[in-house]
């Protein structure tokens, strides 16, 4: 996947802003995914292109496959909402006017769907009144909770879920996580985007690893168990970096889309770089039981 934006500079100079290079994703049916990466590097851009509600200036290139055949446009807005869903990282995605409970049944007075709702509130700690206010009567975290709810009040084939954990407490979140590992033990493919990748570990089968717009690495969740056994440098970087690791950082930041090089996108920050890594774009291949963008053997 390729995506762009159409931008304006001293006047009518148009120039295209390449946000995101080259992703590579596949998840399927029975497994969840988590996707990580710094923010920037073309995470929920990713959820919005498969979707087909990016902005109206942007314009995406590749292919995307779904159950063996092209996800077009007719079909996406065919399947959009029912078979695909969408928990989204904002929670203005909300209609203000309009009641929780109605929101995530869509208007329909189905008694099977409003028992499935109440359910899933009590897993969730929320009481059944909740279902009669509104947005905006709701906190930050009961309002991540109806959202998640929206996901789970379907039986949808493929799960995306942009950051749903956010501004829930820690039981909570994992509780959420867990509910969308079972939603993948039913046969969903689940496509978890988060910061948090000590829980993304905890239930997710495999971890792609996004940077600058580009996937850099695709690892099984039981190769974040030692530093040896990933293969990216900032894959190893994001495993330092995390807390039981010794929460170690590494001097820089990630390069602005309109910055961006040629060559490998983290040859800046990498102590392993070489001029080979900036001569040409780095090929994305098998390595090990993952993937990876990298010339550089481990």
């Amino acid at each position: 996947m390729k995506i762009s934006f159409c931008q304006y500079q001293k006047g009518m100079h148009q120039t295209e802003l390449p946000v995101i290079s080259d992703l590579n994703v596949t998840v399927h049916a029975g497994e969840m995914v988590a996707i990580v990466g710094s923010s920037g590097s073309g995470k929920s851009l990713l959820a919005h292109g498969i979707l087909g509600i990016l902005p109206y200036n942007a314009s995406m290139k590749g292919g995307i496959q779904y159950c063996g055949e092209p996800l077009t446009e007719k079909k996406i807005r065919k399947l959009r909402g029912k078979e695909i869903v969408l928990v989204p990282q904002s929670t203005s995605y909300l209609d203000p006017l309009m009641k929780v409970g109605q929101q995530i049944c869509k208007g329909k007075k189905d008694p099977e769907k409003k028992r499935k709702l109440d359910r899933i509130f009590e897993k969730y700690s929320l009481d059944k009144k909740v279902q009669e206010q509104y947005p905006f009567e709701l906190s930050g975290g009961m309002t991540r909770r109806i959202m998640i709810s929206t996901a789970l009040i379907e039986t949808p084939k493929l799960v995306i879920a942009d950051e749903p954990t956010p501004g829930l407490d820690p039981k909570l979140a994992r509780r959420a996580m867990e509910h969308f590992r079972q939603l993948a033990d039913m046969g969903a493919a689940v496509l978890i985007i988060t910061h948090d990748l000590e829980l993304a570990l905890e239930t997710a089968d495999r971890i792609q690893v996004f940077y600058a717009g580009y996937t850099v690495e695709d690892a099984m969740a039981e190769d974040f168990a030692k530093e040896e056994t990933l293969r990216h440098p900032y894959t190893k970087a994001l495993w330092r970096a995390m807390p039981k690791n010794g929460f170690h950082y590494i001097d820089g930041v990630q390069p602005y889309a309109r910055d961006r090089k040629q060559g490998c996108p983290f040859a800046s920050r990498c102590e392993k770089c070489t001029d080979r890594c900036q001569e040409k774009e780095i090929p994305w291949r098998l390595a090990g039981n993952g993937y990876v963008r990298c010339i550089y053997d481990t």
